[in-house]
């Protein structure tokens, strides 16, 4: 009896693995997210379940919006940080892997006393469209894209979404081989997952990893200055935490975005200094880094939120490597 094997997926042509700088990035190009997946909730419940557990306001999510929001534990830390969409019916909380393992055993360990499965969707893919000619691109593939009053489009069964930022950016989700095939009439190059994440640190939007899960209230993360919280919706996991780290003024860390020039690799077990008179001290700690194959290096860390462009920053391994902070696409002082 003859076997079958599974047919490998599709990848667009001219698949590129090379770890270019924001600068050498060409001006239209494609990301392979095999980083990403999503955490999905469905069920009669999933709304009024997964509204008590995370920081956005699930009760205004339609098929057309996207929210950004938090999964917290009691103690008000994040498990994730994710985009928050509706596609078939169903919650996708859209993020890296590598924050999936916690948030997901949390979510079912309460979901068991509500009408709601929650897996994860192995079966799409994540691709994103990035640049000048992204819009384009869209117009004359779909009938319809998504832009900043409509974030989300469905079309013929692909997901668009419109992500606002410095650069123009949409995330592309379908089954895997629909996805693959229709990415192939863009003749784009198509980078690798690393990319997606130098472009997420320039962007001021945060990559938690297993190590890093759990450690951080949102506030932290920046998650105010994005509308990743809603003030105003009522209780959820670590909300107390969370509204009293805003109301009483308490939280001294923030998200930062940070560049340095260095031909030797850096670990993500690197620390930043920042200067204190003649002495250097630890300035926070490094969430997720980036190096360019011409020496440039992207960093997100959390810092002390007093941190500015002024402060002397250094690599601790290489005390004359020089790092500068970044501006971000938005505001960290409330209005």
């Amino acid at each position: 009896m003859p076997s079958f094997m599974p047919k490998a997926p599709k990848v667009p042509k001219d698949f590129d693995k090379s770890l270019p700088s924001i600068s050498q990035l060409p001006s239209t190009y494609l990301v392979s997210l095999t980083h990403y997946s999503a955490i999905s909730l469905h069920g009669d419940e999933q709304t009024s379940y997964l509204q008590g557990q995370v920081t956005c306001d699930v009760n205004s999510v339609n098929e057309h919006s996207l929210q950004v929001g938090a999964h917290c534990n009691a103690k008000g830390k994040t498990f994730s940080v994710f985009r928050l969409i509706n596609r078939n019916n169903a919650h996708l909380l859209i993020q890296p892997n590598s924050s999936i393992t916690a948030s997901m055993a949390e979510l079912k360990k309460f979901g068991v006393f509500s009408k709601v499965d929650i897996t994860q969707t192995n079966e799409l893919s994540f691709y994103a469209l990035v640049g000048e000619q992204a819009s384009t691109l869209l117009q004359a593939n779909f009938a319809q894209i998504p832009d900043s009053l409509t974030p989300v489009i469905h079309s013929n069964g692909t997901t668009l979404v419109y992500i606002s930022g410095k650069q123009t950016r949409y995330l592309l989700i379908d089954e895997i081989e629909k996805l693959a095939t229709k990415l192939e009439q863009f003749n784009l190059t198509t980078y690798s997952a690393p990319v997606w994440d130098l472009l997420e640190i320039s962007e001021g939007f945060v990559q938690l990893t297993e190590q890093t899960s759990g450690e951080y209230v949102p506030q932290m993360l920046n998650l105010q200055a994005i509308n990743g919280i809603s003030f105003t919706k009522g209780c959820y996991l670590g909300q107390e935490t969370v509204a009293r780290m805003q109301y009483l003024g308490k939280n001294k860390r923030a998200l930062f975005s940070l560049t340095f020039k260095t031909n030797q690799t850096i670990s993500i077990d690197e620390v930043i200094e920042k200067q204190l008179g003649d002495n250097w001290r630890k300035a926070g700690d490094i969430l997720a880094h980036y190096q360019s194959e011409d020496g440039n290096g992207y960093v997100q860390a959390v810092l002390g939120s007093d941190i500015d462009t002024t402060t002397q920053l250094r690599l601790k391994s290489q005390p004359n490597i020089k790092v500068s902070v970044q501006a971000l696409p938005y505001s960290l002082i409330p209005e």
